[in-house]
């Protein structure tokens, strides 16, 4: 198999992996350098963290929405369409503050993805915290293959995800505890321990991933009647459930792995 590239990348307070399965060359060399930039001008835009950040500073009012880059006008009508298209289970401004990480990750991942693939890197994938967008293939006829974590088991799995050209997003408590507020009514969302969504694209995979969480019970009805995505959710009590759909994408076992 032709040598391809694997690299690490610290950015947003995560870790990034790239692993592009196609022939290493000059032009995918530097695509990779690109994506690698792009993903730390996301986070100096972007970060609620950096006071100096435009995101920041748009918060608190010390900058008006014209004065940003025209990224965070797009990744904030991201959010909208998101908010509505999910009851107002995902928001941008959770707390009556102005945050949209939740779009960010999942967006700058897709981008960082585009910018290799649009560089003849078309067999690679992205992998963010997790969250992951993948193209074409591993090797010929072998598709990627990713582990959905057990939140209550962090060394075990719940199911493996297997395709081509997917996106794959988990939201839930394994990480970082109750982190999650369900914007509706401001308090944590306690309903699933994780929910895994599935899809083409993780700009919307990662977001809806969020608002499935927040949405606790009634997520299951939500995701099987969306047509783009399907999902594995994991109740607090260690059950599962999945959309119909999901069964075509992933090895899942017959109990618990």
């Amino acid at each position: 198999m032709p040598e391809g590239i694997r690299h690490v990348e610290h950015a947003m307070g995560t870790v990034f992996s790239f692993d592009v399965r196609t022939a290493r060359s000059p032009s995918i060399a530097a695509a990779l350098a690109q994506a690698v930039a792009w993903l730390h001008h996301v986070d100096r835009v972007f970060s609620p963290y950096r006071p100096d950040s435009q995101v920041s500073r748009l918060a608190d009012g010390r900058a008006a929405l014209g004065e940003c880059g025209p990224e965070v006008a797009e990744v904030l009508r991201l959010g909208a369409e998101l908010e509505q298209s999910t009851g107002g289970a995902f928001t941008c401004e959770p707390g009556g503050w102005l945050d949209p990480s939740g779009v960010v990750k999942g967006w700058a991942i897709e981008r960082a993805s585009t910018i290799l693939h649009d560089a003849g890197a078309h067999d690679h994938c992205v992998n963010g915290g997790g969250d992951v967008q993948a193209r074409g293939e591993t090797g010929p006829g072998e598709p990627w293959r990713i582990g959905i974590a057990d939140p209550r088991d962090r060394g075990g799995l719940v199911a493996v995800v297997s395709g081509r050209d997917i996106a794959v997003a988990t939201s839930g408590t394994a990480e970082r505890g109750e982190h999650i507020l369900d914007p509706r009514t401001g308090r944590p969302a306690a309903g699933l321990a994780s929910v895994t969504l599935v899809g083409r694209h993780l700009t919307d995979v990662d977001a809806l991933a969020t608002a499935a969480f927040a949405m606790g019970g009634a997520a299951r009805a939500w995701a099987e009647a969306r047509p783009d995505i399907e999902a594995l959710g994991v109740t607090p009590e260690g059950g599962l459930w999945w959309t119909p759909g999901f069964e075509d994408l992933a090895l899942l076992p017959s109990g618990r792995i």
